[in-house]
């Protein structure tokens, strides 16, 4: 299995594991608030929907993706649109932009690079990004439906993007990158300790890999995890910790 398929195999998973969760509920299960202000649980969805639809369009018309708008703004009001459908009509629309996503992502031609509202991405890329933001927006679903949020071995491509974004989150929050190395050492949910940096590197980060993407997500404070930074620059990343585009703290991922 390549590493594309692999991805897109964890991405489906990972949508269908949100499916079971919100495809039960009724009206007001899906009407409930989430931590995201002013989002219920079929804003969420209608969230991932249309940002499915969107990154398809990127892996097959990127002409046409430059014309989407590109503001909190216009996420809101899609999230508002697709949340204003009945539930039974927003699932099977979130269902088909899944289906659709994986098959244009699987169709890119190797080597080329998708447009975003970030910078260009391979479908590999673009399938990890849509697995770190079909993941946290589940934990806005299951945070607000009061269950756990989803803890699997999925969660490494999760934390490898919260890894290989550090330069970009000190970014986003007008600081240099900084040149020092981070060791990282989380602890899998299947028990595994997954790694990223070199092993002799003074600043390190460990704790488990669930409270990393939660932090990287930014759907929880840094004292409510189980994370801890030794040396200036990790301490200082897991501060401002962002492994999605936007700007600080916009919770919609997107």
């Amino acid at each position: 299995m390549s590493l594309l398929e692999g991805l897109l195999a964890d991405l489906d998973a990972e949508g269908a594991a949100l499916d079971d969760v919100v495809a039960g509920l009724d009206d007001a299960g899906w009407a409930t608030a989430t931590p995201a202000a002013g989002w219920t649980v079929a804003h969420q969805v209608a969230h991932l929907a249309w940002t499915d639809d969107v990154a398809a369009l990127a892996a097959t018309d990127p002409g046409a993706f430059r014309a989407v708008p590109d503001t909190d703004g216009a996420v809101d009001e899609a999230a508002a649109a697709g949340a204003a459908a009945p539930p039974a009509e927003l699932l099977a629309r979130w269902r088909a932009s899944r289906t659709a996503l994986a098959t244009a992502l699987a169709g890119v031609a190797p080597g080329a690079k998708l447009p975003w509202f970030g910078p260009p991405m391979s479908a590999a890329s673009m399938a990890t990004a849509r697995l770190m933001e079909t993941w946290a927006h589940g934990v806005d679903v299951t945070d607000a439906l009061g269950l756990p949020a989803s803890s699997t071995d999925r969660l490494r491509a999760v934390a490898h993007l919260g890894v290989v974004t550090r330069g970009f989150a000190f970014g986003q929050h007008g600081l240099p990158a900084p040149a020092d190395d981070v060791r990282v050492e989380l602890a899998a949910p299947s028990g595994e300790v997954w790694t990223w940096g070199a092993a002799d590197a003074a600043d390190r980060v460990t704790g488990p890999a669930l409270d990393f993407c939660l932090r990287v997500t930014q759907r929880r404070p840094r004292a409510a995890l189980a994370l801890s930074a030794t040396g200036a620059t990790a301490d200082r990343w897991l501060d401002v910790a962002q492994a999605f585009a936007g700007r600080p703290g916009a919770r919609s991922g997107a």
